[in-house]
């Protein structure tokens, strides 16, 4: 039977006898070799598109389902545009045909390319150095103690290769960001490409158990061979010390900081810890009694004379404490009233445990390059006051470069101006005594530490804060 086929013309055809196994077939009388297939009942038909012709190989006429195999009889614009991709892909498959190719075997490579390129496109995907870093932050990265700041390095320096295909990265693309950041901060610069270093020599060893081969493609890493010195320069051993007028700039731009960059620069000041160790830290880390006063305090001052001294430290987890192959100890932080009023002046967040947060205490503040050059030109403008108050010309001043980890040589400094023993001195900086002494002396001189940090306090104090000359009041963090 041969019909010009449409819409209405296909809805009347009825299957017969035996149409629910084998249907008739209506030829169509405007696309050769092409016609619907009435399967069904009469009261439910149903109605496909074939082909019928001899295809290559095959000595006899077969039918063949042509997609888009349904025809769908229930809307009139869906059911016409069936019909026309069914008419359009016939042709193409007599052409096919003729030219001695079977089509299906065409269409049957045509979908293991694309199924290929699907999955191609998806490993590529997988092996953007931005998926890759993020395994490696989330596999590697936990249990090392300054995660949460090496984790965000990672993110900042190597935001422009997040899209990049790893192995598109070349040499030249870890020496530019090097060298950018070589330029402002060396010592950073050095720890970036160590960064670098890292995590395209896990992405070569990352091994996929369950499929038993290697996780990446990838088999050189393009910042092996590039040296720190090359780019950098040769490591110097740092011994900036901030002379007075500095600590004293220092404390003035820091205390017109906004939380948490006031209180996380505050607290380095006078403890002499990391600062990882203080960015970081948690409310946890904290005695209990502690907390809870904290908790609770109202507009008054706590009366921190009332508690024991046991009770007023700061015990930082070996964990996040410096030291090689799980050699790192707990580190216990007397805390002196100047501590303690900085904490009392902390928000307690419900929802997390970190002291410095932007997120509710969820997730520990970083301190940022902008806040560090915001209290270096702070810095800057008050030493160019006191050079105009002393005479000199202020145009002349300039602000020495310092990084963070300068503030423990200026307390670790400090305190060796107020004749502290050495061995208490390095306790206080979580510094680990060489030698026999370190090994058999495991006193904690918790009392000493307490005593030189009290010192060190009053000594930072009469730098940053001085008192007019005619005054007794005591200032920041004094003893009620």
């Amino acid at each position: 039977m041969r019909k010009r086929l449409s819409p209405r013309t296909i809805r009347a055809l009825k299957p017969g006898k035996d149409g629910i196994r084998h249907g008739d077939v209506v030829m169509d009388d405007i696309t050769p070799n092409f016609g619907v297939r009435v399967l069904g009942t009469n009261e439910k038909p149903a109605w496909s598109f074939v082909v019928v012709t001899r295809f290559p190989g095959s000595s006899n006429p077969v039918r063949a389902a042509v997609a888009p195999f349904v025809f769908d009889a229930r809307d009139e614009r869906v059911a016409a545009e069936s019909l026309r991709k069914a008419r359009s892909k016939a042709r193409t498959w007599i052409n096919l045909i003729e030219e001695g190719r079977d089509p299906r075997i065409e269409e049957a490579r045509r979908r293991q390319a694309e199924e290929q390129r699907r999955l191609t496109e998806i490993r590529r995907g997988a092996m953007t150095f931005g998926a890759i870093a993020e395994a490696f932050v989330a596999e590697k990265l936990p249990s090392e103690r300054r995660a949460a700041h090496v984790e965000r390095e990672i993110r900042t320096e190597f935001k422009g290769w997040w899209n990049m295909p790893i192995g598109d990265i070349t040499r030249d693309d870890v020496r530019q960001v090097i060298s950018a950041k070589a330029r402002k901060a060396p010592a950073a610069a050095r720890n970036i490409l160590g960064h670098a270093k890292r995590v395209f020599s896990w992405a070569i060893e990352a091994w996929d158990v369950e499929e038993k081969r290697k996780r990446y493609d990838i088999e050189t890493s393009p910042a092996a061979d590039i040296k720190p010195k090359s780019i950098v320069g040769e490591k110097v051993a740092r011994d900036r010390l901030l002379n007075d007028d500095e600590v004293f700039a220092f404390w003035r731009a820091i205390t017109r900081m906004k939380y948490p960059v006031k209180q996380t620069y505050q607290m380095l000041a006078l403890t002499g810890c990391r600062l990882s160790e203080v960015a970081e830290a948690r409310w946890s880390e904290f005695h209990p009694v502690v907390r809870t006063a904290i908790r609770r305090r109202d507009a008054n001052p706590i009366g921190w004379n009332q508690f024991d001294k046991e009770q007023l430290v700061w015990t930082i987890p070996a964990s996040r404490m410096k030291g090689k192959n799980g050699k790192a100890k707990p580190h216990v932080v007397p805390l002196t009233h100047d501590v303690l009023r900085i904490l009392e002046s902390l928000p307690v967040f419900a929802g997390g445990d970190f002291l410095f947060s932007y997120s509710g205490g969820r997730k520990p503040a970083a301190v940022s390059t902008d806040n560090k050059n915001l209290i270096d030109a702070r810095m800057l403008l008050t030493l160019r006051a006191i050079a105009r108050k002393r005479g000199d010309d202020p145009a002349t001043v300039e602000l020495e470069p310092w990084v963070n980890h300068d503030l423990r040589r200026v307390v670790r400094s400090g305190l060796s101006s107020l004749k502290i023993a050495d061995h208490v001195a390095e306790a206080v900086l979580a510094h680990v005594r060489p030698g026999i002494a370190g090994t058999y002396d495991r006193h904690s001189y918790i009392d000493e530490k307490r005593d030189a940090l009290i010192a060190w306090g009053a000594k930072l104090r009469s730098i940053a804060e001085p008192a007019p000359a005619s005054s007794n009041v005591v200032r920041f963090g004094a003893k009620p």
